[in-house]
């Protein structure tokens, strides 16, 4: 779950970072262009990871999965934005992305210990 999310929100993030970036530029410095843009380009990155680990899990039939969206919010928030803002390159951003999966993996494992004892 943790991959399919992280594929989605880092492709949907920096789309939605370029189109903000486009729409700036297209207003030519004009107070404002780009802000709306930019702003739901924010809300995307930071609210799209818990919903799409928490209803992917819940499809997946797993319940009580709190450490994952616990855990992995803030991991997407720093891994993610670091990622997105350009500040990686290609093989960085895999990396960082592959991070990201493997975190997941052990948020998810050690959520599902504690609902076996």
């Amino acid at each position: 779950m943790s991959a399919a999310s992280v594929s989605f929100c880092y492709w949907s993030w920096s789309s939605l970072r370029e189109w903000a970036q486009s729409a700036s530029i297209a207003g030519q410095g004009a107070m404002g262009a780009g802000w709306l843009e930019g702003l739901l380009a924010t809300l995307d990155g930071a609210m799209s990871m818990p919903v799409l680990l928490w209803v992917g899990m819940r499809l997946l039939g797993e319940r009580d999965n709190y450490l994952l969206v616990l855990g992995g919010v803030p991991s997407w928030w720093l891994i993610g934005g670091h990622v997105v803002e350009g500040a990686a390159s290609r093989l960085d951003t895999g990396l960082f992305l592959i991070l990201f999966v493997s975190l997941g993996g052990l948020f998810s494992l050690a959520g599902f210990q504690t609902q076996k004892d």
